[in-house]
């Protein structure tokens, strides 16, 4: 039996981070883990230094099975975590040791099993359907079955808060009937996610004084409160809080491990993680989101893309003085980075800032900085944005500073065709005349779209004078009409990402033409490539 506590965190067994990605984030809608995909999430949350990993139901689902096997055979090496299987508790009327899902429990070779029992009055009879003494007789069968097997059991007491509200002598019953079973942690459960936190947080004080048991808590985030309700309940005495990674789960989804952890080691000072974890916690959210195939969301706390992102000139001013007046923490403590956004709100120290973080130096220049500024402001008011494009921005403040970048060539015209054929397949056709190396090139090239055909042929014109034009790929392509130009006569801002193997860049274009728009984004994307290159 491998080991059932969590190793080289600094408060160890006594608070336990426990992370249920793999089971109720998985119920989120849209994600669907496979095997290799459940491993990879493990290692992850192994490599962050969360306690313990639940990793599934097996006996109940066939993905869970494999996965505790391919586990067991030791295709997962655990460092910090404890894995955990979870399942219900034995059914009416039979023996937990006859009980082939708690069988499956025992099979799966787990160190830590998490059962789920009902502890609403109402469930126990309406779901259920026996009552509240045989159900906790079920309960502490299994508990008890399960100790004695060797295993650490953690108890989940499903629709605890509702049933305690409903009747608190049922759902004190299921809890003592599991503690004196020998359940190490009482996890109550806020199932349906409609708790808020003052409610929430007197509940759990109430139940620790009247019980002395080692309670933990699990949260839904139907009231956007989850990771306020799992805070308060750990305020409140929780020693254990389980979490789903960005919140992935059924419904509007669970406690966020990612807040949950940043606000009990930043806030309330709780070393959860190993020494130098909290650091991870940007990049292995981000990891995980692409194994889920979910988008990051930028506006996440502590690990979002924009959660320490500042937009207006007001903050950036304070920021040029202290970083720490406008951010709540250190965003390098989480992993995170510091950035400032220019647009149309942006004053004299943003501009300066965001120059600094680009290697252009405004300090000291009150001539280029108001230039910059200027003209920053009036592109914004014809549509231009630059929040996410701080390649053409650089470009635009090298040239305000008397630094210009120096073009790899030059265009003279470009032309493109559309194609619409009778079998009803469009196809584009582009020409492109550009100087480059001392040269006049003329190139063309057929494309699915227009765009597409223009980039074709500005790269057929341009590969054989610019040997590092194939390394540079187009990474992402957005469009925007934007408001205020309705109909045929509406202005188009595109977005390019473009990356060549090692880092990416995005720029912008704007016009009343989409595909001028798009050579606008194109153009500044080969140009600030250029300035890369020895």
């Amino acid at each position: 039996m491998t080991r059932q506590e969590p190793a080289d965190t600094p408060l160890g067994d006594a608070f336990h981070l426990y992370d249920t990605t793999l089971r109720d984030g998985a119920q989120r809608e849209g994600i669907t883990y496979s095997v290799q995909d459940k491993l990879a999430v493990a290692r992850l949350l192994d490599e962050l230094g969360v306690g313990f990993i639940e990793g599934g139901w097996p006996g109940a689902l066939p993905k869970d099975t494999e996965f505790f096997a391919r586990a067991a055979k030791g295709e997962l090496k655990l460092h910090h975590a404890v894995l955990v299987a979870f399942g219900a508790t034995r059914k009416a009327g039979t023996t937990a040791d006859a009980d082939p899902q708690v069988r499956a429990l025992l099979d799966s070779e787990a160190p830590v099993v998490t059962l789920v029992a009902k502890s609403d009055l109402r469930h126990i009879e309406r779901a259920l359907r026996v009552d509240v003494d045989e159900a906790c007789a079920m309960v502490r069968d299994t508990v008890g079955f399960l100790v004695k097997e060797g295993r650490r059991v953690f108890l989940d007491a499903e629709h605890f808060f509702d049933g305690y509200a409903y009747s608190p002598e049922t759902s004190l019953k299921v809890l003592d009937a599991a503690a004196h079973a020998g359940a190490d942690v009482l996890v109550l459960c806020d199932t349906n996610g409609g708790q808020l936190p003052l409610g929430l947080a007197e509940t759990v004080r109430n139940i620790k004084e009247k019980t002395g048991f080692r309670l933990g808590i699990h949260c839904q985030d139907d009231t956007s409160c989850a990771v306020a309700n799992s805070v308060a309940a750990v305020q409140a005495g929780a020693t254990h809080v389980q979490c789903t990674a960005n919140g992935y789960g059924e419904r509007a989804g669970n406690a966020d491990l990612f807040a949950v952890t940043g606000n009990l080691v930043t806030k309330l000072g709780l070393d959860v993680l190993p020494t130098g974890g909290a650091a991870e916690l940007t990049r292995v959210s981000h990891a995980l989101a692409e194994i889920a195939n979910i988008a990051p969301y930028t506006h996440q706390a502590y690990v979002g893309a924009s959660a320490f992102a500042h937009k207006a000139g007001l903050h950036a001013s304070a920021i040029k003085v202290d970083p720490l007046l406008y951010n709540h923490i250190d965003p390098s403590s989480v992993g995170n980075d510091m950035r400032v956004l220019v647009t149309e709100m942006a004053g004299r120290a943003s501009l300066e800032l965001k120059g600094r973080e680009l290697g252009v130096d405004l300090a000291g220049r009150p001539e280029a900085l108001t230039s910059a500024i200027t003209k920053v402001k009036r592109l914004e008011a014809e549509g231009w944005s630059f929040e996410a494009a701080d390649a053409s921005l650089e470009l635009l403040l090298r040239q305000e500073a008397d630094d210009p970048v120096e073009a790899p060539f030059a265009l003279e015209s470009y032309r493109v065709v559309l194609d619409h054929r009778s079998d009803g397949e469009v196809g584009a056709e582009a020409t492109v005349k550009v100087h480059v190396g001392g040269q006049r090139v003329i190139a063309t090239a057929e494309g699915i779209g227009p765009v597409h055909a223009l980039d074709a042929a500005l790269r057929e014109a341009l590969s054989p004078h610019l040997s590092w034009l194939d390394s540079v790929e187009l990474a992402d392509y957005k469009v925007r009409i934007l408001q205020g130009h309705p109909g045929t006569d509406a202005v188009t801002r595109v977005l390019v990402e473009s990356t060549d193997g090692e880092r990416e860049w995005t720029t912008v274009g704007v016009h009343g033409n989409i595909v001028e728009a798009s050579w606008l984004a194109l153009c500044d994307a080969l140009v600030h490539k250029s300035t890369t290159v020895a």
